[in-house]
């Protein structure tokens, strides 16, 4: 499965733009602030329904106009087979409408995972330096991708989630006369478990991956690791829910569960953001976004769209060199690449021996091949 084309019209800084895409290899190459990212936004929007950095769907809409359409044809593997065309319809203070094959998705969660991806930007340090919430956005971006299940449990979690924090400040730390905060405390129960349950399961393999991944971008130079933290390893969720009942009354929210989750990266069995050089760093980075491209694929049995935005600025040669020959000698599929020197592109992929994927080249909305 592959993006064929992608059409534009009103998105971000396009008032109307239409692009041929290879099934390999497309870079998107132009000055600062010219709309590369964009593109590539553009593309995650089709796969996820969402801008790839949660923002609100309002900032997508072009400047000084009130509507947005976004549409691709995703072109399935094997001879005659039919394109599966999505169209994403932004409008200010309205829905969004997702369609598939002209049809309306009556929610967002019944589109993610049909076409997985996995984008890699420039902040992505972030998941290092800041705080958990970045962190547990990569499970379940993962997982919601992967098991359909998963997201259906994360987005009732969050529901109530907010409807019992939205009591406690009530309350403003009054005791609850009601007996309400008790059967928020039971519903939550079965979403608490089941997404503890899968982030759990998720680690193992997802390290496997990662270890593989640095070894291959790093040169086996130090071993890393990643470990899940949660209170729901430690007490079952009713225990916990009544062990903070007084704390949550004072603080006016909940204290303890799942959206309190992190991961736990390290190196040489030391805090990785205590320890780790910025060479170390962005290794570590990178092998994750392509850990987590890996376990889509064997999750997903599809080939995962990787999108790859401004890399070259931001990491030094060797690693550029050492991640491109990863992407394009092993068994990726669609890549997307913005940079903005077409020089330098051309001048590294031709140095990996990337065969047939250094034929394609879209250059400032021109696609040449």
């Amino acid at each position: 499965m592959h993006l064929a084309t992608l059409q534009l019209t009103q998105f971000k800084n396009y008032a109307a733009q239409q692009l041929v895409l290879s099934p390999r290899l497309n870079c998107f190459v132009g000055a600062n602030g010219a709309g590369k990212t964009n593109l590539l936004e553009a593309v995650y929007y089709l796969c996820m329904g969402k801008s790839y950095d949660s923002s609100p769907d309002q900032y997508a809409i072009r400047h000084g106009d009130d509507v947005s359409r976004i549409e691709g044809a995703f072109q399935p593997a094997g001879a005659g087979a039919k394109a599966e065309r999505i169209v994403v319809k932004l409008q200010k203070r309205k829905r969004k409408i997702i369609e598939r094959n002209g049809a309306a998705y009556d929610r967002l969660a019944d589109h993610v995972g049909r076409y997985p991806v996995v984008i890699i930007v420039p902040d992505d340090s972030r998941l290092v330096l800041e705080g958990s919430e970045i962190r547990r956005r990569l499970l379940d971006n993962s997982l919601s991708q992967t098991d359909p299940a998963y997201l259906n449990h994360l987005l009732t979690y969050n529901k109530l989630l907010a409807n019992r924090n939205a009591m406690l400040k009530e309350l403003d730390g009054r005791k609850d006369s009601t007996g309400l905060l008790d059967i928020y405390d039971h519903q939550l129960a079965e979403p608490a478990g089941y997404l503890h349950q899968r982030r759990a399961a998720f680690i193992e393999p997802f390290s496997e991956l990662l270890t593989e991944a640095y070894a291959a971008i790093s040169g086996n130079r130090e071993l890393v690791n990643i470990a899940y933290k949660s209170h729901l390893s430690e007490m079952p969720w009713p225990e916990l829910m009544a062990e903070r009942r007084e704390k949550d009354r004072v603080l006016q929210r909940t204290s303890a569960g799942v959206h309190r989750d992190d991961l736990v990266f390290t190196q040489e069995g030391h805090p990785l953001r205590r320890v780790a050089s910025q060479g170390q760093l962005k290794s570590f980075i990178l092998s994750l976004k392509l850990a987590q491209y890996r376990l889509l694929e064997q999750n997903t049995q599809r080939t995962p769209i990787l999108l790859l935005d401004d890399i070259f600025d931001k990491l030094d040669q060797d690693r550029v060199r050492q991640l491109l020959k990863l992407v394009l000698t092993s068994a990726f599929g669609q890549v997307f690449i913005t940079d903005t020197d077409p020089e330098r592109v051309t001048t590294l992929i031709e140095a990996t021996d990337g065969a047939d994927w250094k034929r394609f080249l879209v250059a400032e909305g021109a696609v040449s091949e």
